[in-house]
């Protein structure tokens, strides 16, 4: 029987860690994009090499790589039409980049270091293969890095654009999480397939192209307009 790849799982869910970076910093919005996109990608790999304990991931895995590959990103390039750059953000680039990379740094070692507890706490049955029970610890720290990145988007970006790309982050970092702590569950397919955001992320981006034909920016600082 073929079993799962540590390494290549490794590879693929550490690289999540340097798109979430590039998505986060990258003032151009559609680099940001293609950044994301590449996030994208990378879950559908690791949902696809998952699949080998359990083929209902495969069904996770395309419907993964319609919403978070194809779609998501379309409606993001064509949101960042004409708008390249994000509006200034709280934090400069520079001290953003430091501030990133020590998050980053923090949350990953932290969470590793403490991985095994989410990981014998039960979630995981006495049967499941060792290779995944050690796969799982890397990857948990993995997204809870993606979170808290994503988070750090949200919390320290005025352009509302870049807000709903850090939206897509959380929403990689806790697909992530469940993949890892469950992939032997056949529900853990239907419950990654359920809590696509897709059609949020598109309203998102609809309100924000009103917003931006209206008020001409999508600087959320400067709508005051909005305000109560």
């Amino acid at each position: 029987m073929t079993e799962i790849s540590p390494k290549l799982v490794h590879t693929l869910s550490l690289i999540m860690v340097l798109t979430s970076f590039a998505a986060v910093e990258a003032r151009n919005l559609r680099h940001a994009t293609v950044a994301y996109l590449c996030q994208a990608l990378l879950i559908c790999g690791l949902l696809a090499v998952y699949s080998i304990e359990n083929t209902a991931l495969l069904y996770w895995a395309v419907t993964a790589l319609v919403t978070k590959a194809v779609l998501v990103p379309a409606f993001l390039w064509r949101s960042t039409e004409g708008v390249p750059n994000e509006s200034r953000s709280l934090i400069g680039f520079g001290t953003s980049s430091i501030v990133a990379i020590l998050v980053l740094a923090l949350m990953y070692v932290f969470t590793h270091a403490h991985a095994r507890f989410f990981v014998q706490s039960g979630t995981y049955q006495a049967a499941t293969p060792s290779t995944l029970l050690s796969i799982a610890e890397t990857n948990l720290a993995v997204a809870f890095t993606v979170f808290v990145l994503g988070l750090y988007a949200i919390l320290t970006r005025r352009d509302a654009i870049k807000t709903v790309i850090g939206l897509c982050l959380l929403e990689n970092g806790v697909h992530l999480s469940l993949v890892s702590l469950a992939p032997t569950i056949r529900e853990t397919a239907l419950a990654g397939i359920s809590t696509e955001v897709v059609v949020t992320v598109w309203l998102l981006l609809y309100i924000i192209g009103g917003i931006r034909d209206k008020f001409g920016t999508t600087d959320t600082s400067k709508l005051s307009e909005l305000h109560w």
